[in-house]
Protein backbone atom coordinates (compact mmCIF):
# COMPACT_ATOMS: atom_id res chain seq x y z
CA UNK A 1 0.00 0.00 0.00
CA UNK A 2 2.83 2.39 0.87
CA UNK A 3 4.49 1.72 -2.47
CA UNK A 4 1.27 2.31 -4.38
CA UNK A 5 0.72 5.63 -2.62
CA UNK A 6 4.23 6.76 -3.47
CA UNK A 7 3.72 5.84 -7.13
CA UNK A 8 0.40 7.64 -7.26
CA UNK A 9 1.94 10.69 -5.62
CA UNK A 10 4.81 10.69 -8.11
CA UNK A 11 2.45 10.30 -11.04
CA UNK A 12 0.28 13.11 -9.74
CA UNK A 13 3.29 15.38 -9.27
CA UNK A 14 4.52 14.59 -12.79
CA UNK A 15 1.11 15.32 -14.26
CA UNK A 16 0.90 18.64 -12.40
CA UNK A 17 4.40 19.56 -13.58
CA UNK A 18 3.42 18.78 -17.15
CA UNK A 19 0.26 20.86 -16.80
CA UNK A 20 2.28 23.81 -15.44
CA UNK A 21 4.70 23.62 -18.37
CA UNK A 22 1.81 23.56 -20.81
CA UNK A 23 0.29 26.61 -19.10
CA UNK A 24 3.60 28.46 -19.30
CA UNK A 25 3.95 27.49 -22.96
CA UNK A 26 0.39 28.66 -23.75
CA UNK A 27 0.96 31.90 -21.85
CA UNK A 28 4.20 32.55 -23.71
CA UNK A 29 2.49 31.83 -27.04
CA UNK A 30 -0.33 34.24 -26.15
CA UNK A 31 2.21 36.92 -25.19
CA UNK A 32 4.07 36.39 -28.46
CA UNK A 33 0.83 36.64 -30.41
CA UNK A 34 -0.10 39.82 -28.52
CA UNK A 35 3.30 41.39 -29.24
CA UNK A 36 3.03 40.41 -32.90
CA UNK A 37 -0.45 41.93 -33.10
CA UNK A 38 0.77 45.11 -31.42
CA UNK A 39 3.68 45.42 -33.83
CA UNK A 40 1.37 44.83 -36.80
CA UNK A 41 -1.06 47.45 -35.53
CA UNK A 42 1.82 49.90 -35.00
CA UNK A 43 3.10 49.27 -38.52
CA UNK A 44 -0.39 49.76 -39.91
CA UNK A 45 -0.79 53.03 -37.99
CA UNK A 46 2.62 54.20 -39.21
CA UNK A 47 1.70 53.36 -42.79
CA UNK A 48 -1.60 55.18 -42.38
CA UNK A 49 0.16 58.25 -40.95
CA UNK A 50 2.65 58.30 -43.82
CA UNK A 51 -0.17 58.01 -46.34
CA UNK A 52 -2.04 60.87 -44.64
CA UNK A 53 1.07 63.08 -44.71
CA UNK A 54 1.61 62.31 -48.38
CA UNK A 55 -2.01 63.19 -49.11
CA UNK A 56 -1.65 66.50 -47.24
CA UNK A 57 1.52 67.34 -49.20
CA UNK A 58 -0.26 66.60 -52.48
CA UNK A 59 -3.18 68.79 -51.41
CA UNK A 60 -0.82 71.65 -50.52
CA UNK A 61 0.85 71.42 -53.92
CA UNK A 62 -2.54 71.38 -55.63
CA UNK A 63 -3.70 74.46 -53.73
CA UNK A 64 -0.47 76.38 -54.31
CA UNK A 65 0.91 75.37 -57.69
CA UNK A 66 3.04 78.52 -57.92
CA UNK A 67 5.87 76.84 -56.06
CA UNK A 68 6.00 73.91 -58.49
CA UNK A 69 5.15 75.71 -61.71
CA UNK A 70 6.84 78.80 -63.14
CA UNK A 71 5.75 82.43 -62.74
CA UNK A 72 2.59 83.45 -60.93
CA UNK A 73 1.37 85.94 -63.55
CA UNK A 74 2.39 89.10 -61.68
CA UNK A 75 4.23 90.44 -64.72
CA UNK A 76 1.24 89.86 -66.98
CA UNK A 77 -1.03 91.63 -64.51
CA UNK A 78 1.30 94.63 -64.32
CA UNK A 79 1.52 94.82 -68.11
CA UNK A 80 -2.27 94.70 -68.39
CA UNK A 81 -2.61 97.60 -65.94
CA UNK A 82 0.04 99.60 -67.85
CA UNK A 83 -1.87 99.00 -71.08
CA UNK A 84 -5.12 100.31 -69.58
CA UNK A 85 -3.42 103.37 -68.06
CA UNK A 86 -1.67 104.26 -71.32
CA UNK A 87 -4.95 103.90 -73.18
CA UNK A 88 -6.58 106.28 -70.72
CA UNK A 89 -3.72 108.78 -71.08
CA UNK A 90 -4.11 108.72 -74.86
CA UNK A 91 -7.71 109.92 -74.42
CA UNK A 92 -7.26 112.42 -71.59
CA UNK A 93 -3.82 113.75 -72.55
CA UNK A 94 -0.60 113.78 -70.58
CA UNK A 95 1.77 116.40 -69.29
CA UNK A 96 4.35 115.54 -71.92
CA UNK A 97 1.81 116.15 -74.69
CA UNK A 98 0.83 119.46 -73.13
CA UNK A 99 4.46 120.56 -72.90
CA UNK A 100 5.14 119.50 -76.50
CA UNK A 101 2.09 121.44 -77.72
CA UNK A 102 3.11 124.56 -75.79
CA UNK A 103 6.63 124.28 -77.19
CA UNK A 104 5.26 124.03 -80.73
CA UNK A 105 3.09 127.09 -80.10
CA UNK A 106 6.12 129.08 -78.94
CA UNK A 107 8.14 128.00 -81.97
CA UNK A 108 5.27 129.06 -84.24
CA UNK A 109 5.12 132.48 -82.64
CA UNK A 110 8.85 132.98 -82.99
CA UNK A 111 9.03 131.85 -86.61
CA UNK A 112 5.92 133.60 -87.89
CA UNK A 113 6.38 137.20 -88.91
CA UNK A 114 3.83 139.85 -88.09
CA UNK A 115 3.26 140.42 -91.79
CA UNK A 116 2.16 136.78 -92.39
CA UNK A 117 -1.40 136.06 -93.38
CA UNK A 118 -3.97 135.11 -90.77
CA UNK A 119 -4.20 131.57 -92.15
CA UNK A 120 -0.43 131.13 -91.83
CA UNK A 121 -0.38 132.49 -88.30
CA UNK A 122 -3.26 130.22 -87.24
CA UNK A 123 -1.57 127.17 -88.74
CA UNK A 124 1.87 127.88 -87.29
CA UNK A 125 0.68 128.88 -83.83
CA UNK A 126 -2.32 126.60 -83.29
CA UNK A 127 -2.48 123.98 -86.04
CA UNK A 128 1.00 122.56 -85.45
CA UNK A 129 0.47 122.51 -81.68
CA UNK A 130 -2.76 120.55 -82.04
CA UNK A 131 -1.12 118.09 -84.40
CA UNK A 132 1.70 117.62 -81.90
CA UNK A 133 -0.83 116.84 -79.17
CA UNK A 134 -2.54 114.33 -81.47
CA UNK A 135 0.82 112.77 -82.33
CA UNK A 136 1.72 112.17 -78.70
CA UNK A 137 -1.75 110.84 -77.93
CA UNK A 138 -1.47 108.45 -80.86
CA UNK A 139 1.90 107.25 -79.57
CA UNK A 140 0.43 106.45 -76.13
CA UNK A 141 -2.53 104.71 -77.75
CA UNK A 142 -0.28 102.58 -79.97
CA UNK A 143 1.88 101.47 -77.02
CA UNK A 144 -1.26 100.64 -75.02
CA UNK A 145 -2.64 98.58 -77.92
CA UNK A 146 0.58 96.63 -78.42
CA UNK A 147 1.01 95.96 -74.70
CA UNK A 148 -2.57 94.70 -74.37
CA UNK A 149 -2.20 92.37 -77.35
CA UNK A 150 1.04 90.94 -75.95
CA UNK A 151 -0.63 90.23 -72.60
CA UNK A 152 -3.58 88.47 -74.27
CA UNK A 153 -1.28 86.38 -76.49
CA UNK A 154 1.23 85.55 -73.76
CA UNK A 155 -0.42 82.29 -72.50
CA UNK A 156 -0.09 80.76 -75.97
CA UNK A 157 3.70 80.89 -75.59
CA UNK A 158 3.88 79.99 -71.90
CA UNK A 159 3.61 76.77 -69.91
CA UNK A 160 1.00 74.36 -71.33
CA UNK A 161 -2.15 74.05 -69.25
CA UNK A 162 -1.50 77.24 -67.26
CA UNK A 163 -4.64 79.39 -67.21
CA UNK A 164 -4.40 83.18 -67.23
CA UNK A 165 -6.28 84.96 -64.44
CA UNK A 166 -9.65 86.41 -65.61
CA UNK A 167 -8.91 89.88 -64.22
CA UNK A 168 -5.71 90.07 -66.27
CA UNK A 169 -7.67 89.35 -69.44
CA UNK A 170 -10.31 91.94 -68.52
CA UNK A 171 -7.79 94.71 -67.85
CA UNK A 172 -5.79 93.84 -70.98
CA UNK A 173 -8.92 93.97 -73.16
CA UNK A 174 -9.79 97.33 -71.60
CA UNK A 175 -6.33 98.60 -72.53
CA UNK A 176 -6.76 97.32 -76.09
CA UNK A 177 -10.15 99.01 -76.44
CA UNK A 178 -8.86 102.32 -75.08
CA UNK A 179 -5.82 102.07 -77.32
CA UNK A 180 -7.91 101.52 -80.45
CA UNK A 181 -10.21 104.44 -79.61
CA UNK A 182 -7.29 106.73 -78.75
CA UNK A 183 -5.39 105.80 -81.91
CA UNK A 184 -8.46 106.41 -84.07
CA UNK A 185 -9.11 109.84 -82.52
CA UNK A 186 -5.44 110.78 -82.86
CA UNK A 187 -5.40 109.92 -86.56
CA UNK A 188 -8.61 111.88 -87.15
CA UNK A 189 -7.25 114.93 -85.30
CA UNK A 190 -3.81 114.81 -86.92
CA UNK A 191 -5.40 114.72 -90.38
CA UNK A 192 -7.79 117.56 -89.42
CA UNK A 193 -10.76 115.30 -90.09
CA UNK A 194 -11.83 115.94 -86.51
CA UNK A 195 -11.82 119.46 -85.03
CA UNK A 196 -9.83 120.93 -87.90
CA UNK A 197 -8.57 124.50 -88.12
CA UNK A 198 -11.27 127.13 -88.53
CA UNK A 199 -11.61 128.85 -91.87
CA UNK A 200 -9.96 132.26 -92.05
CA UNK A 201 -11.30 133.30 -95.44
Amino acid sequence: MGTKTADETGATTGAEATTDEEKVSVTKSADDATEAGTESAGDARADGTDAALDAEDDADLAEDPSGAEGPSGVGQGAAAVVSAVLGLVSLTGGWIGTVAAARETLIGQLQTSSNASVATQVKEVYGDAWQTTALWAGGFALVALITGVVVIARPAFGAPGRVQAPWIKSVAWAGIALGVIGLLLAVLKYSDALLGLPSTG
